[in-house]
């Protein structure tokens, strides 16, 4: 019989910051209490985008510290999800060979074709089920072929970010299931790396470890349990969804917004191709049916660019601006690819706008508003091409992330889609890592089970659609 009583660690890294939650379950509830919060961030250093790796784990190791860890009461367990796509390649020692490069870094640049002339497009996803994106490991692993990179001549261990984390934490050199599907070098049906793919390319299969499901133990922290969750964080913002009906659609809303639907399987086909859909691993034999929206990442840069030039605002205040702001005026497409990098995002709408025939933004306010119900019509047309692809109605939307806490996006969200929203909770991906090691533990049965505690945390908020047909003929805008 099992205690019913237990305290978890979820370590959480997002693109901005990460934490160390501690997640305490009585038998009937979770109660979250944050224990230590830094901020991530890349520099760049020899022109090349890098993440300070080494600072990440310093944090880690500093709030397993402060969670009592040496006390006589020890947590049960610990576990680590991050961001997806970024690696980090090891020595035959082990060792680190140079800090992992962001996503965003300029190498990636025409690595799409430099792929597809060796192997099809579509052959690329009916191995994968991946979204082609430029961002993708697959293609910063190719960068390395390309340029003959004395990293990759020396490497011998592949490990993803939350991945090499673990490894320093447990001495475990695996990759986790969810993030892996993530790099587009894994097949969603054998749940393997895909070596004729990969041996085409000339990247070494022998790089590549075991690949092990959410849940695996992986080793200890002193006496601490390691375990694995879904170590993508959005495959544990997924696990953490509320949802009481299996025809529920999600958004996690952050950095960036991935949009989807929670399927039994892979949806691997020329429709999928088409909409250039992805098929992410998650928890317990399911598959994330998503795509990619650039997200908050739009406003973050505004904010920064607005800062340096001596308008500081909060998130709060930007959320005021945009509900001033006059409605439907101007829209861009978040994915375009100007807006990837950091830079200064205003100017970049602008001439979106003004590219594609509308009239640009001026004032903060308008710039603000613009990003909003960008993103909300962005939404909009991803459900309906996810919809196409399954032919599942969508009951509601469930918001989670901290892009949850923004009610204006979330009533633009409804209105957009003419779906229900329901935002929360905001430490959806606290609460699915931590879910995955109560079941681990014993503590919980399942993910079901683990779901129907959720809404003991605290009360999920609704939005119904309004004003729908304001957005009847609202498409999104094109570059002429």
């Amino acid at each position: 019989m099992t205690s019913k009583r237990a305290t978890v660690l979820a370590i959480d890294i997002g693109a901005e910051s990460g934490r160390v939650m501690a997640v305490h379950f009585d038998g009937s509830g979770l109660q979250l209490e944050e224990v230590h919060r830094f901020p991530n961030y890349a520099l760049t250093v020899n022109g090349v985008l890098q993440w300070d790796i080494l600072h990440l784990w310093r944090e880690v190791q500093a709030g397993i510290n402060r969670s009592g860890a040496h006390a006589a009461e020890r947590p049960a367990s610990l576990a680590v999800d991050t961001w997806g796509v970024d690696f980090g390649l090891l020595d035959r020692d082990g060792n680190l060979i140079g800090n992992p490069v962001c996503y965003r870094d300029s190498r990636t640049e025409g690595m799409l074709d430099a792929v597809f002339a060796r192997v099809p497009q579509a052959e690329v996803f009916a191995q994968t089920g991946i979204q082609f994106m430029a961002i993708n490991t697959l293609y910063q692993m190719m960068s390395l072929v390309e340029t003959g990179s004395p990293h990759l001549q020396i490497a011998a261990r592949f490990l993803t970010v939350p991945d090499l984390l673990n490894f320093w934490l447990s001495g475990a050199q695996v990759c986790e299931f969810s993030n892996a599907t993530t790099t587009q070098m894994l097949n969603p049906f054998t749940r393997a790396w895909v070596g004729d793919l990969l041996d085409a390319l000339g990247i070494p299969l022998n790089l590549f470890p075991e690949v092990v499901q959410p849940g695996t133990r992986l080793g200890s922290y002193g006496d601490i349990p390691v375990i694995a969750p879904a170590c993508h964080d959005t495959g544990s913002a997924v696990a953490g969804v509320p949802a009481k009906t299996g025809n529920f659609a999600y958004i996690s809303s952050g950095t960036w917004s991935l949009v989807g639907l929670e399927e039994a399987q892979p949806v691997v086909n020329q429709a999928a191709l088409a909409v250039n859909a992805t098929n992410e691993g998650g928890a317990y034999g399911t598959f994330r049916l998503l795509k990619n929206v650039m997200g908050l990442w739009l406003l973050q840069q505004c904010r920064s660019t607005w800062e340096q030039q001596g308008r500081p605002y909060s998130y709060p205040e930007l959320v005021s601006l945009a509900e001033s702001a006059a409605p439907l005026r101007a829209f861009v497409d978040p994915n375009d690819d100007r807006f990837l990098p950091p830079g200064d995002h205003p100017a970049y709408i602008q001439a979106f706008c003004q590219q594609s025939g509308q009239p640009p933004p001026q004032s903060d306010a308008d710039l603000a508003r613009c990003v909003f119900e960008s993103l909300a019509l962005a939404y909009r047309d991803v459900l309906h091409e996810l919809q196409s692809l399954t032919g599942r109605p969508i009951e509601v939307i469930h918001v989670v992330g901290g892009g949850s806490r923004n009610r204006l996006l979330n009533q633009l969200t409804a209105d957009a889609t003419g779906i229900p929203v329901l935002a929360g909770p905001s430490e959806a991906t606290v609460i699915g890592n931590a879910l995955v090691q109560l079941i681990s533990l014993g503590e919980l049965a399942n993910l079901d089970e683990g779901r129907q505690l959720i809404a003991e945390i605290g009360a999920l908020e609704r939005f119904n659609p309004k004003d729908q047909d304001a957005w009847q003929d609202v498409k999104m805008p094109a570059i002429n």
